[in-house]
């Protein structure tokens, strides 16, 4: 268990919006500040990435703040989970106090969403992918679900639960972007448009404008503050590949070595997890980290979600606010994996709120299933 404690959690605004990227920046981090009782004057850490190759400075500048730390590294939707491990050793080493780790994007209302590939020449991916014209990121996320199916004997229907499981969720959520939509059923995410098979337009994560900021500090500054503090246990991440072509077996994913090193920094097991956020930019994304998390044994994710214990009420709350899938997903996720977590940590979910929760778990991935990042979150009792 760290020293260091998250104390803020906002979301920007959602959906489709009218601002700039930096604009729902400033939203989100100044919501999370006043969420935690502080101010952009208490600010000396940040940590972002995805608004420009100088994303910490950009924002910073943006803010008016001078840090004394600051990260911006560019690892995809798991970045935000590694930067609270790094924002904990940062805070912890006396190098920086108060660190706001945020995103944002108005890629739905900027239609800036990318499905090409990688072009350049030299790398690998131009080489022996490239030709193929698959699009980025899905048709190697359909790749990972053909062979997991393929190895296991499992269904695109018995996958669909994930995409059922995470509409019903976002049902009791009204900042969901697919609140009051209605419920999803087998053939309405198996009958859906077919983009890259197996994987169909319900398997697929939504386009948003979006974002949100959390705000970390020492376990003692936390105790004086506005709201009770959600303690940082443990963390872990891995990198594994960019192309498919280093890969030896799509269906293990370094979620498998993130989360074991996470949970034995938190001296916990699978079993002591009341709330489970992972991303879930697709249905087998999330499929795959419930598995390699070690929520089951290998090949066993299809039957262990087949009888609901996903779903709200379930024995394992999954994306309790939504997910990618069907609550928000503006080009990276992660952090607002971190927000969910925080607030069923300190129980202000309202109708999706899990009963009791006091240990949550929030894992990014990002690439190609290329980078893991696991972070482990405990409620102050």
């Amino acid at each position: 268990m760290s020293g260091v404690a998250i104390v803020g959690a906002a979301e920007c605004d959602l959906g489709v919006t009218d601002r700039s990227i930096l604009g729902l920046q400033t939203q989100a981090v100044t919501r999370a500040l006043a969420d935690a009782g502080l101010t952009l004057a208490d600010v000396d850490g940040i940590a972002t990435t995805g608004v420009s190759r100088f994303s910490a400075s950009q924002l910073a500048d943006y803010l008016g703040v001078v840090p004394r730390w600051t990260d911006s590294t560019f690892a995809g939707g798991s970045a935000y989970e590694m930067f609270v491990a790094r924002a904990a050793q940062a805070i912890e080493a006396g190098q920086c106090e108060v660190v706001v780790i945020s995103f944002a994007s108005n890629q739905r209302s900027a239609k800036s969403r990318r499905l090409g590939g990688v072009h350049e020449p030299w790398v690998p991916e131009a080489q022996f992918e490239e030709p193929y014209d698959p699009l980025y990121p899905l048709s190697y996320y359909a790749m990972a679900a053909r062979a997991y199916l393929h190895r296991y004997g499992g269904t695109r229907e018995q996958l669909a639960e994930v995409a059922i499981a995470a509409r019903e969720w976002a049902l009791l959520n009204p900042k969901a972007f697919r609140y009051g939509k209605g419920s999803l059923s087998v053939e309405d995410v198996v009958g859906s448009p077919m983009i890259s098979s197996p994987l169909a337009a319900a398997d697929c994560c939504l386009v948003t404008d979006g974002g949100g900021a959390v705000v970390l500090t020492s376990a003692e500054r936390a105790r004086d503050l506005r709201q009770k503090p959600v303690h940082v246990l443990g963390y872990g991440e891995r990198t594994t590949n960019t192309s498919f072509t280093a890969v030896d077996d799509l269906t293990v994913p370094g979620a498998a070595a993130s989360g074991a090193d996470a949970f034995a920094r938190a001296g916990i097991t699978p079993a002591d997890v009341d709330v489970l956020e992972v991303y879930d930019s697709f249905t087998i994304t999330a499929a795959l980290s419930v598995e390699a998390l070690g929520f089951c044994g290998e090949g066993e994710v299809l039957d262990l979600i087949a009888d609901g214990a996903i779903r709200p009420g379930g024995s394992l709350p999954l994306n309790t606010n939504g997910g990618g899938l069907s609550y928000c997903h503006p080009g990276q996720y992660g952090v607002l994996l971190l927000v969910e977590a925080v607030r069923q940590l300190r129980g202000e979910c309202g109708d999706r709120q899990v009963d009791g929760a006091e240990i949550a778990v929030a894992h990014g991935t990002g690439g190609i299933l290329s980078t893991h990042a696991t972070v482990v979150l405990g409620a102050d009792r």
